[in-house]
C-alpha cells in the first residue's frame, strides 16, 4: 500500500470513528488489514472484519479477521452495534446489494448504526491515471462500476433503515452515510 492510499484510509477511519462508541462490537466490511480496529482499540469491544484479500483467518488481541465475502464468512450468530463499509460498497456487484442490507439488518442490533464511505463516480477516472502514474496501488479498481452514491439511500432504505447522517467529503471527491436501525419497540 502506497502513502497515498494509507492517506486515503486513514481518512476514511477517522471520519467512521465519530459513530463508533466505547463498548461497540464492530464488523468491517472490507477490513484488510485490521489497522482500523488497531486504531479503535481503546473504544471498541471484540470485534469482527471480513476480506475476500485474506489469505487465512488472522486472530488478533481485540479482533478477529475472516477471509471470504460478507455475510458468508462470518460465523453465525454474531451481533454488533456497528457495520463499517470503507470505500466497499462500489466494489458490491448491483445484484448482491439487497441481500447485503438485509445481512446488515440481521446481524445489527437495534440502535446500531452501519458507517458507509463511498466515492463519487469520477474518482474513478482519478485514481485510473493515478494508479498508472504508480502513485496509489489502486485496490480493486477492475471492481469499480460507477456505483453512483444516490443509490446508497435506496439500498439502506426505510422501514429496516432511518439516515441519520449524510455528507460529502474531500473535495466533494466522497460521500458519507450513516445508516441507523429503528430500536426495538419497547
Amino acid at each position: 500500500m502506497k502513502q497515498l492510499d494509507r492517506y486515503l484510509r486513514d481518512v476514511r477511519i477517522a471520519k467512521a470513528g465519530r459513530f463508533v462508541e466505547k463498548g461497540d462490537v464492530v464488523v468491517d466490511v472490507g477490513c484488510l488489514d485490521g489497522t482500523m480496529f488497531e486504531r479503535w482499540s481503546e473504544t471498541i469491544e471484540y470485534s469482527y472484519g471480513v476480506d475476500p484479500t485474506l489469505a487465512e483467518k488472522r486472530e488478533e488481541r481485540g479482533y478477529v479477521l475472516y477471509p471470504g465475502l460478507f455475510p458468508a464468512a462470518l460465523p453465525e450468530g454474531i451481533e454488533c452495534d456497528v457495520i463499517t463499509m470503507l470505500a466497499v460498497l462500489e466494489h458490491v456487484p448491483k445484484d448482491a446489494q439487497d441481500e447485503l442490507a438485509a445481512a446488515c439488518e440481521r446481524i445489527l442490533r437495534p440502535g446500531g448504526r452501519v458507517v458507509i464511505t463511498v466515492p463519487s463516480p469520477q474518482v474513478d477516472t482519478i485514481l485510473e491515471v493515478l494508479s498508472r502514474l504508480r502513485v496509489i496501488d489502486g485496490m480493486s479498481l477492475e471492481e469499480h462500476y460507477g456505483f453512483e452514491p444516490a443509490d446508497t439511500e435506496r439500498i439502506f432504505a426505510p422501514p429496516a433503515f432511518r439516515l441519520a447522517e449524510k455528507r460529502r467529503f474531500q473535495l466533494g471527491l466522497n460521500n458519507l452515510f450513516v445508516f441507523e436501525k429503528p430500536a426495538a419497540a419497547g
